[in-house]
């Protein structure tokens, strides 16, 4: 049952007519959809051909050619936007040539010369969008790549076949100059390619949003008429030749309305210098000495020249645009897996801090005979025991530290420390342990108080850390050097070991988080978090942290605090 045929007054007769049109809709071949609409293929031919109409009776410059044409540029636009495959190329393909001949027609040209006109315009059309397909992007002007093959493609070398043979054509049979007919031919064909279908293929959704809010809208009508009367006034007076104000307007143009709006703007600069120009106008019909149809090629020269950048300007800032909402999102979500990562880590760290006090204590009452009599061995073991459990209990203390570093949760107090006095303590400590059996740890201060402005928990924490790993990678170079000294309101604290030193490479990657360098699997212990935890409670405290190294020539970690 048809929608015709359907009685409209009975709802149960029309909801099947209904709910049959998407069938039928769907019965179309892939990429049709734009033919399911009578009134778009409609409206293509009749916008053809006036374009056709228009081209013909107001820019015609060398006999038959037209100096300014805007139907292949259309219909170029049209059939990328449109859809693809071979049912709707051949389709289209004859719905172009048939607006293109009735434009030839009802402009009054012969059949002879409809019939080569629309042949070459198809083949113009055709060519371009074979290029257009095969070398650029989907969205061309996104990119300055993608503009400037789309610009090579189309507006370079699509009307160079059509352009040729038309120019041969009018000179055998109609005696016309070839190259003036297939200058004028391809300057007029590749500025309609520069500048109409660019625009017709950048009128998207993401486009026109940027044109939403009142102020802008307005902006944009303003620097575009701004533009026209600029225009218009340059070529409307043949005594100031200042065609040169054009270019800075369309670039402030392509900056603040992007492509749209540089595309918009070269086209109403193509149409009023051309149009001025062939009708004797403008700066560059002051030579008398030239013919009207090289003034025309000189207004083309000018609009190719002088205004067409700003179209690769406006692409520029289009692919800035582009990579900035990218990062923009990169930060987001690597925000999000970061605050993740932080939650874990201090719920990681919370389920392991219960458990292991428990251990600890158990250990403790076990080795010192409390649980029952124990023999040496196990008292050794107990001990064993005791120093792992500690040392995963360090771990979970560095993993909250971490996360809540990480979460902006860490706050530190900056008062006048005694940097010096504080290495000094660290270094007492540190010579009395086990592990610093036969290393010399030596302090060089400075003879005046070295007094930085920190946090003394804090600082101490990140001096432990230092002074623990050139103790465990620094050792086989048998001493330890430590120096504290200011410098230009600057206080600097330095931990020197002679062990194997580092590659750039790897200085590059010390203060990641849980990277050790490739040690994971040596006997020496660690976690890799030391080291970035380090640089982050540093940099809360306003200071700075890193390291001198070389391979062979030991290493000197540095913390550079401003002086209180």
């Amino acid at each position: 049952m048809s929608l015709q045929r359907a009685n409209l007054t009975d709802p149960v007769s029309v909801a099947p007519a209904i709910a049959a049109a998407p069938a039928r809709l769907s019965r179309l071949p892939e990429g049709m959809e734009l033919f399911a609409r009578p009134l778009i293929p409609l409206g293509v031919v009749l916008t053809l051909a006036f374009l056709v109409v228009a081209g013909i009776s107001f820019a015609r410059s060398a006999g038959l050619v037209a100096a300014l044409w805007g139907a292949s540029a259309f219909a170029v636009a049209i059939w990328l936007r449109g859809g693809r495959g071979w049912a709707f190329d051949l389709s289209f393909a004859g719905l172009i040539a048939t607006g293109i001949a009735a434009g030839e027609l009802m402009a009054g040209n012969s059949a002879e010369l409809t019939v080569m006109f629309t042949a070459m315009q198809v083949l113009e059309i055709v060519t371009a969008l074979v290029l257009i397909r095969r070398f650029a992007p989907a969205d061309p002007f996104s990119t300055v790549d993608g503009g400037s093959r789309f610009l090579i493609a189309a507006a370079v070398l699509a009307p160079v076949p059509a352009g040729v043979t038309a120019a041969g054509y009018l000179t055998l049979i109609h005696g016309h100059d070839f190259l003036s007919t297939f200058q004028t031919w391809w300057f007029g064909h590749a500025l309609g390619f520069a500048t109409l279908t660019p625009l017709a293929m950048s009128i998207t959704r993401r486009r026109l949003r940027l044109y939403r809010p009142p102020l802008r809208m307005v902006e944009a009508v303003a620097l575009l008429l701004g533009l026209a009367a600029l225009v218009t006034w340059l070529f409307l007076q043949n005594s100031l030749p200042m065609s040169f104000l054009v270019t800075p307007v369309l670039l402030l143009i392509a900056v603040r309305l992007r492509l749209l709006g540089a595309t918009f703007g070269l086209m109403l600069v193509g149409l009023i210098a051309i149009g001025a120009t062939m009708y004797g106008y403008g700066p560059f019909a002051i030579n008398d000495a030239l013919s009207r149809s090289e003034q025309v090629m000189l207004a083309q020269l000018f609009v190719v020249l002088g205004c067409l950048p700003t179209l690769l300007v406006s692409s520029v800032l289009e692919e800035r645009d582009a990579l900035a909402a990218a990062a923009k999102i990169g930060k987001r979500r690597a925000e999000l897996a970061s605050g993740a990562k932080s939650r874990l880590l201090a719920n990681v760290a919370h389920e392991i801090k219960s458990p292991i006090g428990g251990v600890i204590s158990i250990a403790d009452l076990w080795s010192s005979g409390q649980l029952g009599p124990v023999t040496p061995t196990q008292t050794e073991m107990a001990a064993m025991l005791v120093k792992t459990a500690r040392q995963v209990e360090a771990l979970a203390h560095d993993l909250l530290d971490v996360a809540r570093a990480e979460a902006g949760a860490v706050s530190v107090q900056l008062r006048p420390t005694d940097a010096a006095g504080l290495l000094e303590d660290m270094r007492r400590a540190w010579s009395v342990r086990p592990e610093t059996r036969g290393l010399t740890i030596s302090l060089t201060r400075d003879p005046e108080p070295v007094v930085a402005l920190a946090d003394s928990q804090r600082l101490a924490q990140v001096l432990d850390n230092l002074i623990s790993n050139a103790v465990k990678y620094g050792a086989a170079g048998g001493r330890i050097q430590l120096s504290a000294t200011r410098i230009d309101g600057i206080v600097r604290l330095d931990v020197k070991d002679d062990g194997p030193g580092l590659s750039p490479e790897k200085q590059a990657q010390l203060f990641e988080p849980f990277n050790r360098l490739g040690l994971e699997r040596s006997t020496i212990e660690g976690h890799g978090i030391g080291l970035a935890l380090a640089k982050r409670l540093v940099e809360l405290q306003d200071g700075r942290i890193g390291v001198t190294s070389a391979p062979g020539a030991g290493a000197t970690f540095w913390v550079e605090l401003p002086a209180a």
